[in-house]
């Protein structure tokens, strides 16, 4: 097996982007062929969940290769709920690692504020068991929310701690010019005032309106090319060094123990095995924090912290930059935003920036280890990223 490395990157403002949909996917990837200083790849993947349902544009790929003037260039569309755009690096890694192409585009792409709030409520909730949860209204806030009082309940996390990951994100995204929310926020405001119960209202109880992530628009994009075209391209040498999936029960009510993410467990195993280090030994990570917990629960499950100890070390303020472990130095999905097909992406792009270097104020001092986790479904299928600088 070869290895894959990230030459070229790009990313839009996670945010409301008043453009087509193809045309949203295809701008990073103008900027990653620029970064990368390639003119052609051999192949395009392009992340997407709701093109067909919300924007009624399907074959999303090929738009892309058109818009982008890459033809012959393969070109797949790629779906696995809000974990598609990790699903499709992984694709990607594997085209490279095997041998069948040198580079690789990989782009994610979502246009989500085509429709109202209510709608893409709806149109996510599809992730769903049709017949054991969606027929009855199940939407992924409240299984959070469900997960959230669960997960309380039995560790000791508070209210206060949710609020503590909405105010870290927050602060980060002040420094991310392409983050959705650009609004520093307090525990006062959210959650200690008499204003906070108008200020944050519940969304799921017990999950406020500020632990939920926005609904955005916009698109993220990596290169990826062998070890020779990658050396042609002069690039910092930053290696996807593993790639870890697994699955969970479809249905929530179905697993043994629900405040357990199996699938995010056996996911990041995979993925630290194949990159031969260790959670410990890991620089800076992005989170899937579509809600405010899942960021405590998953630091947990992918081996940063011990079970029930995340929000101790949020506490501590380990989580924040300039901590031991920053996670969601972008702003995370809470704050950055999350266009659903882009989001896995948009976290590479995030975590290349940092082994690069290039994160400005927002840079991890040092960081030559990355590590992402992208949450498909409420945590039935999971894709975790590795990345190693090189040299």
């Amino acid at each position: 097996m070869r290895e894959v490395f990230v030459v070229g990157i790009g990313i839009t403002s996670f945010t409301r982007l008043e453009y087509p949909l193809a045309e949203i996917a295809a701008y990073p990837g103008m900027m990653a062929l620029k970064d990368s200083g390639l003119s052609k790849v051999d192949q395009v993947y392009v992340a997407n969940m709701g093109g067909g349902r919300v924007n009624h544009q399907t074959g999303l790929a090929s738009a892309v290769v058109d818009q982008l003037s890459l033809a012959p260039a393969g070109a797949e569309t790629i779906e696995n709920g809000p974990a598609s755009g990790a699903s499709a690096i992984k694709t990607g890694f594997m085209a490279v690692a095997s041998g069948l192409c040198d580079t690789v585009m990989v782009i994610g792409a979502e246009r989500m504020r085509e429709v109202n709030d209510l709608e893409s409520t709806d149109f996510v909730a599809t992730l769903t068991h049709p017949h054991a949860e969606y027929i009855y209204g199940v939407t992924l806030p409240s299984l959070a929310g469900m997960f959230a009082r669960l997960y309380m309940d039995k560790y000791k996390v508070t209210p206060r701690h949710l609020g503590m990951v909405a105010v870290k994100n927050h602060d980060h995204a002040m420094d991310n010019f392409f983050a959705h929310l650009h609004e520093r926020i307090t525990l006062e405001g959210i959650i200690d005032s008499p204003e906070a119960s108008t200020n944050n209202p519940f969304v799921a109880d017990p999950l406020r309106f500020y632990d939920c992530c926005p609904v955005s628009d916009g698109a993220a994009c990596v290169i990826l090319a062998s070890g020779d075209a990658a050396k042609k391209t002069g690039k910092p040498r930053i290696r996807l060094a593993g790639v870890g999936q697994a699955t969970d029960t479809l249905a929530v009510h179905d697993r043994k123990e629900p405040t357990d993410l199996l699938a995010a467990r056996g996911a990041a195993a995979a993925a630290f095995k194949m990159a031969g280090f260790k959670p410990s030994q890991v620089d800076v990570a992005e989170l899937h924090d579509a809600f405010t917990i899942l960021e405590i629960a998953e630091s947990e499950e992918v081996g940063f912290f011990k079970k029930g100890e995340g929000h101790l070390a949020l506490e501590k303020g380990e989580t924040r930059l300039g901590g031991s472990l920053p996670i969601n130095p972008s702003g995370g999905l809470k704050a950055k935003g999350h266009p659903v097909g882009a989001t896995g992406v948009g976290q590479a792009h995030e975590i290349v920036l940092q082994l690069r270097g290039e994160a400005e104020k927002r840079q991890v001092k040092g960081a030559k280890t990355g590590f992402t986790c992208n949450f498909g479904g409420f945590g039935n299928n999971v894709v975790c990223l590795a990345f190693k600088k090189e040299g």
